[in-house]
């Protein structure tokens, strides 16, 4: 009887505990969520408040007047975006949402025309092919969304040698001295090679080794070269060199001057070129000349490698940009032959990305070949400005990787020679426009 009545107690006790962890969860779960909210146990009403409200939090994209127009009823801990970003005051999410409202129906009311399925390529590869884009909307975002964001840049500390530093001090090159005179009995340019003063130092002593080459361009087989010069930034040379041209010729030439630093481990460094043409235009020329010229500062010698020939043209209401490869003059030898298996390839670009690229033919055992093939894009007027064509002459290998022999560039991004010829080409349309352009390292 005694372990009846205990057993019946502990079973007693047991219920007992259940039924009290069975109350405290249920309280837990349903009556501290609805005195939260600040609404009565069991009400339906209030229910369908309650999920009223929690709808119309959650979407924000269903914009409306009558929904503008409420005053705020949120909770002020719904206002802030996390607890690590600060809290956008009301002021400026009301200008915001106004902004997209806004945004939203001039969108409607734009009508665009259908846009050529031609150009819809590259449209959609510059991400313009949403008719909704706007730039003043992405602009607002950003400002917008920039609210509390760090700014790096606002922090980098201004470096003593930034590249516009390096640029302005290194195209202090000095200057070349140099005498030049024509026998017209004999039918040579004679070229005297004086002294240059004030070269850069390019070696950990504070001097250079610094020496000079001489072309007479367009032959580039012709080259002449001086003595290397130890240890001195203001070397006298002395040295005299001839070139057999005819003196009906010389409005053709010009004589490339450039100035290298020697190093007996690695490659020679270049210190810049002087570049003199016009000859009959010098003072005092057939006889005797001379001549102070700046050093130019230059990152590769060019000379070398040849000159590409090619015109250029744009029809602005078909969106069509055609380039015609002419022809290229003294190719840099690629082969052991003493020539080169030359072909061009031309490749559309925008923002440093490649979005289309054609090639010509193949010309076999070459330094002088001759194109005239034409490549053509479909660029909308609209993105014209846009656009840049880099130009590449390679060597065709049977064996291996094409070499590239040498490049160069035209469009609004491009430099000097690149950047007017495309300027020339759109102030001219419908009109080819034609120039060599020298061909320059990778």
């Amino acid at each position: 009887d005694i372990s009846i009545s205990l057993l019946s107690l502990v079973v007693t006790a047991c219920g007992l505990a259940l039924f009290g962890v069975s109350l405290f969860v249920s309280w837990k779960l349903c009556w501290i969520p609805w005195r939260e909210r600040g609404l009565p146990f069991g009400s339906k009403d209030n229910k369908q408040e309650s999920l009223n409200y929690t709808d119309t939090e959650t979407n924000d994209h269903d914009y409306s007047e009558d929904y503008l127009g409420q005053p705020t009823a949120y909770p002020e801990s719904s206002m802030k975006i996390s607890h690590t970003s600060p809290d956008i005051p009301l002021d400026t999410q009301a200008e915001a949402k106004e902004n997209c409202v806004h945004n939203v129906r001039m969108h409607r009311q734009i009508t665009e025309p259908t846009s050529s399925a031609r150009h819809n390529s590259i449209r959609r590869q510059l991400n313009l092919s949403n008719p909704d884009f706007n730039i003043q909307q992405v602009q607002k975002q950003e400002q917008l969304t920039g609210i509390g964001r760090i700014k790096p840049e606002l922090y980098k500390q201004r470096s003593v040698d930034t590249d516009d530093g390096r640029r302005s001090n290194s195209k202090a090159c000095g200057k070349l001295n140099f005498i030049l005179k024509y026998d017209c009995d004999l039918e040579q340019l004679i070229v005297k090679i004086h002294k240059a003063i004030n070269l850069p130092a390019k070696d950990f002593s504070g001097t250079s080794d610094p020496y000079v080459k001489i072309y007479l361009l367009p032959d580039r087989k012709t080259k002449h070269q001086t003595k290397v010069h130890r240890k001195t930034l203001n070397p006298v040379f002395d040295e005299v060199f001839l070139f057999t041209v005819p003196y009906n010729d010389l409005n053709e030439r010009k004589l490339h001057f450039s100035v290298y630093d020697f190093d007996r481990f690695s490659r020679h460094d270049l210190i810049g070129q002087v570049v003199v043409d016009n000859f009959l235009d010098l003072a005092d020329f057939p006889r005797e000349c001379n001549i102070w010229k700046d050093i130019e500062y230059v990152t590769n010698d060019n000379v070398d490698l040849g000159d590409l020939m090619f015109s250029l043209c744009y029809l602005p209401t078909a969106g069509r940009l055609t380039i015609t490869i002419i022809k290229a003059r003294n190719l840099k030898a690629m082969d052991i032959t003493g020539a080169s298996d030359p072909y061009v390839k031309v490749s559309l670009m925008c923002e440093g990305r490649r979005l289309k690229k054609r090639k010509t033919s193949t010309k076999r055992n070459t330094l002088n070949p001759v194109y005239n093939e034409a490549i053509v894009f479909d660029v909308p007027p609209e993105n014209i400005d846009q656009i840049n064509l880099s130009i590449a002459v390679m060597d065709y290998d049977r064996v291996g990787h094409n070499e590239v022999i040498g490049v160069c560039q035209v469009g609004n991004d491009a430099e000097s020679l690149g950047r007017d010829h495309w300027n020339e080409m759109l102030s001219y349309p419908r009109k080819p426009i034609a120039h060599w352009h020298p061909l320059a390292e990778v």
